[in-house]
């Protein structure tokens, strides 16, 4: 039977997050250790997204939008802005720093922000990578249109697509907008998989689901649209170990954790080249 998984709702300066993963009841779906669904937020004019410097290791995060933009910096000199549907990839391995704010032409004005951000946990052999980045734009990213639904694959593989975001280990993340009535398969029956509710409502297994509502998928071959909407469908192969999770960073290693967190508070850690004023604080 499908499982829900409530959010925990956090307000972040303004910026409504609606908290899925890591759960009491689930700490991972696939190689996914984090799930966070910014939005959607309309700010006024001199406010929005302002994530100060801050790091982490033994990770990759996504950073997928609905609508609005970020602007992206990183330890490895990258600075561009997300928009909507543009894939935002970075490694970590054994460390990096990046900020998330705002262009002053979007700040400078009323504007909103709705999106999700995953951390992808890399396997105990990858931890300790070299950092990496990669920026895919919405029109590189492989779809399928056909009968009502339109299927943009973000990260990963399936149903014969193959995403050019390098990654670390099998997984698919899957963006669907579709009409009443249409049916949507598991990519892979093999793998654990769930579906999150943009907009509009969906049935597995006689059960209705809606936006807002994370739901993994047991031994449902998959869903139906019980509305026209859109919904994310993410997951991988499951991991038989789950590595620690300790406010950035993940590792299999506590000691790993504690250094890294002593790196950050000694000042250790590699620098934004156009973003080193200000830093978030180890908690």
């Amino acid at each position: 039977m499908a499982i829900k998984l409530l959010a925990t709702e956090h307000d972040l300066g303004g910026l409504r997050v609606k908290r899925v993963l890591p759960h009491e009841k689930k700490k991972m779906v696939g190689p996914f250790i984090f799930f966070d669904h910014m939005g959607p937020t309309s700010f006024e004019a001199g406010q929005g997204i302002n994530v100060r410097p801050h790091p982490h290791i033994g990770l990759s995060t996504l950073t997928y939008l609905f609508e609005g933009s970020i602007l992206h910096r990183d330890s490895l000199g990258n600075h561009l802005e997300i928009m909507p549907g543009d894939v935002n990839w970075m490694t970590a391995g054994k460390g990096i720093v990046h900020s998330e704010r705002e262009t002053f032409e979007v700040r400078a004005n009323q504007h909103r922000i709705n999106g999700l951000q995953c951390w992808i946990a890399l396997p105990q052999t990858m931890a300790e990578l070299e950092p990496s980045f990669n920026h895919v734009k919405k029109a590189q990213l492989p779809h399928i249109i056909h009968e009502d639904i339109m299927m943009r694959l973000v990260v990963g593989e399936a149903f014969g697509m193959s995403s050019p975001v390098k990654t670390y280990s099998p997984m698919f993340y899957l963006d669907i907008a579709a009409a009443v009535g249409s049916h949507i398969e598991k990519p892979h029956s093999s793998h654990e998989t769930a579906v999150y509710v943009i907009d509009g409502a969906v049935a597995i297994d006689g059960e209705s689901y809606g936006a807002g509502e994370f739901i993994l998928l047991e031994n449902e071959s998959g869903f139906e649209f019980l509305n026209s909407g859109r919904v994310v469908m993410l997951g991988g192969k499951k991991w038989l170990s789950t590595p620690y999770l300790n406010w950035n960073f993940v590792s299999f290693s506590k000691e790993r954790i504690s250094q890294a967190r002593d790196d950050w508070q000694h000042g250790r850690f590699p620098s934004i080249p156009d973003d080193n004023k200000e830093h978030i604080p180890l908690p």
